[in-house]
């Protein structure tokens, strides 16, 4: 088919099915319009043929036939986009070959890198300095050509009279982890986008982290010597971005038709909807209903408040699951990530602080340096899983503080000080101290985190698997029922509808607390306050915190976003309270005290440890006006005992007072103050 029947049929496919589009797109001043294939392969099969085996000239094609029609505003340099490309069209980066070069195809990924955007010339007008005449010279390649010879004869030295400027960005494109089988690396690919592919509206697609397709024509890129300045043999690949489209979206990006509305909120009314998600965030796992309680209540999120003094307090849940191995909490950890939108996953000792948070890379396109988004920034509105964080690094588990709480994650390094968002909820499993819970030890003691990341946590649940034969018998029944007949397990909201149900809450909910709601929280947080003080032994134990506080209004909004409502009742804010008693029962309660003392996570010291630490310095310093400097620590095993705090405990205060550095050991069985 010669160009000028391409011109001619594409002219008809636009008339019939686009004109008004395009006809509104060039008067509001657009320069793209967006043509879905199927559409055009129904049309005419020889024109979608050509466009996929031919898409320069195809695409050169299409231009032609919108500059022909009469359209008020300007049509020059409008761009033809298209979408919706046949199935057997997708490739994988890993499988690009030669054969593929100068063919249109799609690909999915993960944007890991991108570039500043910096104007390109496309085209460039010369003037002979001998005859006048005015030559027109394409930029195809990433050097600025200048014409050889004119049509008088002369070579050398042209006058450059004008260049025509286009945006132009390089992304870096990586394959998606979960298409890769076992061991493979993902592949990386770089993708060149110009025109209104880095309009700023299209930059928020393709922010790192994102995932996309990219609908492009796979190019050659020549590779030279760094020496000599020829050009080598071997090329380099290339993709130029036709279209750029979300392949992923957060919560808040969701698409839901009208059908599934509706869908959503004839569920929203059943009276046991609560109960009914909760049972169908991982039907799979046997047991654990306040454990999946919380996650649902992750997953809906609480809300997120800007106060008017710029501070921010985050509307996100994290929960940390401690438990012994086995126990299913890595089950949990990838089911709530199968359920998020944007999850991210990562485990243990393959994780490093710029993994999780951000690093610095030298960018060899722009030559300079360019950050690179790690996995708490790429799941920003979505959810992170980390799994055995007890066995990350000391260094690199102190990446997350900042992103726990402020949300942020900030870097400073060669020439880049930058801050990166991070809305992200976190979900975290770790193992206790000695891989396995004590029975007959607190539980706060056996948590190998530094208190300040606990404390960062609104629910932390121990999972104990303690053998208990009727439990056993009937986890067995269920496992082994699943491996008998691993598709015959029913959910009562298959995940799909379950995804839509989480993002239309989130979407669409923005619950208020109401006064009655209010008042249950303030009346639990003074009542908790109160209980900690004990007169009788001077010993006064928090037992919660205003962080909690905050935790039981943001656990009470996402229990009113399950039933859709606009409204915190006093029922959502007693399921927060049941919740957060819960943890704290199983993680704060001091035996010695009888009562729940949040010391005991936050601080790792709980109070009744505290006041016989305070007793023993008493001690000590009345000694020391006594004695003298070098004490011996019989006196102080005496005097302690006196006081009622038995010898073990005396021990035991002067080995935390000497790792502190509070006193020293001059010399065995005596100490000294510093």
């Amino acid at each position: 088919m010669n160009i000028e029947d391409q011109v001619k049929k594409i002219s008809e496919f636009l008339e019939r099915n686009y004109k008004a589009e395009l006809a509104e797109k060039v008067r509001k001043g657009e320069k793209s319009i967006v043509i879905d294939f199927s559409i055009l392969s129904k049309f005419d099969p020889d024109i979608s043929e050509l466009l996929l085996e031919q898409p320069e000239d195809s695409i050169a094609a299409f231009e032609m036939a919108v500059a022909q029609f009469d359209l008020e505003g300007d049509v020059k340099n409008f761009k033809i986009r298209f979408t919706n490309l046949p199935k057997n069209q997708g490739i994988m980066i890993k499988d690009i070959r030669s054969q593929h070069l100068q063919n249109l195809f799609f690909i999915e990924g993960i944007i890991r890198q991108k570039s500043d955007v910096r104007p390109q010339v496309t085209t460039a007008k010369f003037e002979c300095p001998q005859c006048g005449n005015v030559i027109s010279v394409l930029q195809l390649d990433t050097n600025f050509r200048e014409p050889t010879k004119c049509g008088c004869g002369r070579k050398g030295r042209f006058t450059l009279l004008s260049k025509e400027l286009v945006d132009a960005q390089k992304i870096v494109l990586e394959e998606d982890p979960e298409s890769l089988e076992g061991g493979e690396q993902p592949k990386r690919m770089n993708v060149f986008l110009k025109g209104d592919l880095v309009s700023p509206i299209s930059e928020k697609r393709t922010s790192p982290g994102s995932k996309v397709a990219v609908i492009g024509i796979i190019k050659e890129v020549p590779i030279t010597d760094a020496r000599t300045g020829s050009k080598l043999t071997r090329y380099d690949l290339l993709i130029e971005a036709n279209n750029v489209e979300a392949a992923e979206e957060s919560f808040y990006d969701t698409h839901i038709s009208k059908e599934e509305e509706k869908e959503i909120k004839e569920l929203s009314k059943d009276l046991d909807i609560y109960n009914k998600l909760v049972r169908s965030i991982a039907p799979s796992i046997f047991g654990y209903s306040t454990v999946k309680e919380a996650l649902l209540l992750q997953l809906m999120g609480g809300i997120r408040k800007v106060r008017k003094d710029s501070i921010v307090s985050r509307g996100d849940i994290h929960i940390l699951l401690i438990g012994d191995p086995g126990a299913g909490k890595s089950a949990l950890l990838k089911r709530v990530n199968l359920i998020a939108p944007k999850g991210r996953y990562v485990s243990g000792k393959g994780v490093s602080a710029a993994g999780l948070t951000a690093s610095v890379v030298r960018d060899e396109f722009l030559k300079g340096f360019a950050l690179e988004a790690g996995a708490m920034v790429l799941s920003s509105n979505g959810i992170c899983c980390i799994d055995e964080m007890d066995k990350i690094g000391t260094e690199d588990r102190a990446a997350m503080h900042e992103a726990l709480e402020n949300q942020t994650v900030s870097i400073s390094k060669a020439n880049i000080q930058a801050t990166l968002i991070a809305r992200t909820t976190v979900l975290a499993a770790a193992n206790p101290k000695f891989g396995r819970f004590d029975p007959y030890d607190i539980v706060a003691n056996q948590i190998d985190l530094p208190p300040t990341l606990i404390n960062r946590f609104d629910l932390i649940f121990p999972i104990k698997d303690l053998p208990d034969k009727d439990r056993d018998s009937e986890m067995a029944g269920h496992i082994l029922a699943l491996h008998q007949a691993p598709d015959e397990l029913e959910q009562e909201i298959p995940t799909k509808l379950l995804k839509k149900y989480i993002g239309y809450a989130r979407q669409k909910c923005i619950p208020k607390l109401t006064d009655s709601a209010l008042k249950e929280i303030k009346e639990y947080y003074v009542q908790m306050r109160s209980s900690g003080s004990s007169e009788e032994s001077g010993i006064k134990a928090i037992p919660i915190s205003p962080r909690q506080l905050e935790a039981l209004v943001r656990l009470s909004e996402a229990s009113a976003k399950i039933r859709l409502s606009d409204k915190v009742t006093k029922k959502d804010a007693k399921n927060a309270i049941k919740l957060l008693e819960y943890c704290l029962t199983q993680v704060g309660f001091d035996r010695e005290t009888g009562k729940i003392d949040i010391d005991r996570i936050t601080t790792g010291i709980s109070a009744s440890q505290r006041s016989h630490i305070i007793v023993i310095k008493e001690i000590i310093s009345e000694l020391e006006n006594k004695i003298g400097k070098t004490i011996p620590i019989e006196d102080i095993t005496g005097a302690a005992r006196e006081k009622g705090i038995d010898s073990d405990k005396v021990d035991e205060i002067i080995e935390k007072l000497r790792r502190s550095g509070d006193i020293f050991e001059p010399r065995r069985g005596f100490v000294q103050k510093l």
